[in-house]
């Protein structure tokens, strides 16, 4: 995207002009950096646990979820996978590593109250089965780097660039991006294909990470990057 539309995203309704006005120095034209690979941040059975309503309705019983929010992230996400594959790139899942011998007892990933958790809340949702050749990630931590193989599998595939999507905008996915960009690695966040529990908190996380750790795109703009880069591909086949 041209650095005229660098601000055409979802935070433009709560993003205030003198806000807007102090970001100015961070404008530029938005990328996917070559040689790319595909994070999918933790999209797990948990997230999408009592189906496609406000979080605020699933709270008590379902206190992880996000809701309508992961459910309208959806197609544009597997769009996004179909992409990537028919692209031939490199595609990563990670998620919660639910061993008991992984964590320390009294040692958690955050500061929030415990919650009884069922090892099958951390299996990848049904929408998104990995396939054959595809790396499955377990981890401890909030980010996808911390703790993990990640960087020596980036290494060893000549990984100079990193798609993010996933949830949550403000956690697991703010982490994982953050790490990239501390990595060297060149990193964009589809809008469309990462959510959190609140509008408000997705946007503000959008935001703050489109304005220093990443270049936040819209699905089409990087699924016409992954066509671009298979119609290569298969030209060169």
């Amino acid at each position: 995207m041209t650095p005229d539309r660098f601000e055409d995203h979802a935070w433009k309704d709560i993003v205030p002009e003198d806000l807007l006005k102090i970001y100015e120095p961070y404008k530029r034209e938005t990328t996917v950096g070559p040689n790319p690979a595909l994070l999918l941040i933790d999209l797990y059975n948990l997230a999408y646990q009592g189906g496609a309503k406000p979080p605020l309705e699933l709270q008590d019983s379902y206190p992880s979820s996000c809701g309508i929010y992961a459910h309208n992230a959806i197609a544009p996400t597997k769009r996004l996978i179909a992409a990537a594959r028919a692209a031939g790139i490199p595609i990563f899942y990670c998620f919660g590593d639910t061993a008991p011998q992984s964590a320390p007892r009294r040692v958690g990933a955050t500061h929030r109250k415990g919650v009884k958790r069922d090892p099958s809340d951390f299996e990848i949702y049904h929408e998104f089965a990995p396939k054959p050749g595809d790396i499955l990630i377990p981890k401890q931590r909030a980010s996808i780097f911390a703790g993990t193989p990640l960087v020596s599998h980036l290494n060893i595939l000549g990984v100079n660039s990193v798609i993010v999507c996933g949830e949550s905008t403000s956690g697991c996915v703010r982490a994982s991006c953050v790490d990239a960009y501390s990595t060297g690695l060149h990193v964009s966040l589809v809008e469309e294909c990462c959510f959190d529990r609140h509008e408000m908190i997705h946007k503000m996380n959008l935001f703050d990470l489109h304005h220093k750790y990443a270049d936040v795109m819209a699905v089409d703009e990087v699924v016409g990057h992954l066509t671009s880069m298979a119609g290569a591909r298969n030209a060169a086949e």
